[in-house]
């Protein structure tokens, strides 16, 4: 029994849910996110809340029932509260600036690398070394904040780059540990 898939999820007061044929539609004051879902997964919604079953018990049938509630419930968090991202930019000389709805950064390239915010994200640069990717689809916003890391990930040496806020980055000891051995 998948232990995820057979909990409620609550429908805050403000968020509107429209189940159609194979879809789920979610509707509140942030916006508005859609999403279709399998034949073998049915959705019922009464009370303020809604319930996801399945209709076989295969393994990859239980494995989408957990799956797609925790999506739904997602859904309804991020056009409730949306969700957001931080990154920080370590390096003597690396920074972000917005230019519009691009961020330009400069993190020891020739030149500067521009990022294109994609539908439904907006970023937020409060520090040349600190960015905020803020959006509704939690996956679009782990998607954009992963781009955004992967163009300069940190390093093992000096601990430059571009990480996740609170991320610990291992450091190596280099040339001079191995030295000695």
């Amino acid at each position: 029994m998948s232990r995820v898939g057979l909990a409620p999820i609550p429908v805050p007061s403000g968020v509107e849910v429209k189940l159609g044929q194979g879809t789920v539609s979610v509707k509140g004051p942030k916006g508005q996110l859609e999403r279709t879902f399998p034949d073998v997964i049915s959705i019922e919604q009464n009370d303020g809340e809604l319930r996801v079953a399945r209709s076989k018990d295969t393994s990859e049938v239980k494995a989408l029932h957990g799956l797609y509630r925790s999506l739904i419930a997602n859904m309804i968090e991020g056009v409730a509260n949306g969700y957001e991202k931080r990154l920080e930019i370590h390096g003597v000389g690396y920074r972000a600036q917005k230019q519009g709805n691009d961020l330009e950064l400069s993190v020891g390239f020739s030149h500067t690398v521009k990022k294109s915010a994609p539908a439904g994200i907006e970023f937020e640069v409060p520090q040349p070394t600190r960015i905020t990717v803020r959006g509704i689809d939690k996956e679009l916003v782990g998607q954009v904040a992963a781009e955004i890391r992967a163009i300069k990930k940190p390093e093992p040496y000096k601990a430059k780059g571009i990480r996740y806020e609170g991320e610990h980055v291992r450091r190596k000891g280099g040339k001079a540990a191995k030295a000695g051995a």
